[in-house]
């Protein structure tokens, strides 16, 4: 038995682009960022960010795009995935990212308004297809940026 599930509810570091696959499925990366409080060696407590790369598949990452901001909180469910990739230079790269299955917009930023949470997962992840994203094999256009793989 064997378990890959994530749940992260974070912050958004900058405003969602859209791209396409090359078989013209909507995708978006979202840019999370989680913030927890940690003690440190010397006793005194501090904040500590984690960063998080998300991928948005279909109507979701048109959703993303339509609807959040910089700024804006979201809760985001899915699964950690790693993929290879080559920078300019042709070297090989990994990239490990969570791909969403449902991501929940929920208040703006410093609104405080936990409860106002509004879920577009409607569209892009496939369960009855084993959970794929449109046959599961698109290759992600990066419509030419070289060694960064967004």
């Amino acid at each position: 038995m064997s378990l890959n599930k994530v749940m992260l509810i974070g912050n958004l570091g900058q405003k969602p682009e859209l791209r396409q696959t090359n078989s013209n499925l909507a995708v978006t990366r979202l840019s999370v960022a989680t913030t927890e409080n940690r003690k440190g060696p010397d006793g005194t407590w501090g904040k500590h960010t984690e960063w998080h790369n998300v991928t948005v598949f279909g109507k979701q990452a048109e959703n993303c795009v339509q609807f959040l901001d910089k700024g804006r909180q979201v809760y985001v469910e899915g699964r950690l995935q790693t993929r290879k990739w080559q920078d300019k230079d042709g070297n090989d790269r990994r990239t490990t990212e969570v791909v969403a299955s449902d991501v929940r917009f929920l208040s703006n930023r410093g609104d405080g308004a936990s409860n106002s949470s509004s879920s577009y997962n409607s569209g892009g992840y496939n369960k009855s297809s084993g959970g794929g994203f449109g046959g599961g094999n698109d290759s992600f256009d990066d419509g030419g940026s070289s060694d960064i793989p967004f």
